[in-house]
């Protein structure tokens, strides 16, 4: 995206209230990120909750409609990278880190509860994905968080990071999976 120069600036501030309304309403039409962003910012009904529970929902839907079919591990990695998109879309939304990190572990449940048989089927990407994501939340957690948090993620991450070590696939992966959430001392 461009950096407004200085002439964009001087016409924008010679718009009448009418005319700025009336682009505004016409770039949120087109931008559905836009108009979310701007719901969030504008309105005292949309918080950071509200976010959560439509990208909780979206997410939901996205396992359960997308992973369906004959090839079941497929359509359940490219539920994975939906949602991964859906998370990093509501942490543009808030700019929020901890609903990032919210959202990565909602996913990280959501598939453990249910999709865990996945993991030893022939093909990697799904079993691959997952340990992606477990491994990035636990990085985000140590480096967007504030210290007081770590222990309130740290049982939860440390499960799901056992479960993938746990997992034969494990030894193949071709990045580092963390055996816990290391706290710094």
């Amino acid at each position: 995206m461009p950096v407004p120069s200085a002439d964009f600036k001087r016409a924008l501030k010679r718009l009448t209230d009418k005319e700025k309304e009336t682009l505004l309403l016409r770039a949120a039409r087109r931008d559905a990120e836009l108009y979310d962003t701007l719901c969030f910012e504008l309105l005292p009904d949309t918080t950071t909750e509200t976010v959560f529970e439509h990208s909780s929902d979206q997410i939901h839907e996205l396992f359960a409609v997308g992973a369906t079919g004959r090839l079941l591990n497929r359509s359940l990695t490219k539920a994975l990278g939906k949602a991964i998109k859906e998370v990093a879309r509501a942490r543009r939304i808030t700019k929020d880190k901890r609903l990032e990190v919210d959202l990565n572990l909602y996913t990280l449940r959501h598939i453990f509860e249910n999709y865990t048989g996945q993991f030893e089927s022939v093909y990697a990407g799904f079993y691959t994905g997952t340990a992606r994501l477990a491994a990035r939340t636990a990085q985000l957690v140590l480096q967007n968080l504030h210290e007081d948090l770590w222990l309130e993620y740290k049982s939860e991450l440390d499960d799901f990071l056992q479960q993938l070590h746990a997992r034969a696939k494990s030894r193949s992966l071709k990045f580092v999976l963390p055996q816990e959430l290391e706290l710094p001392t």
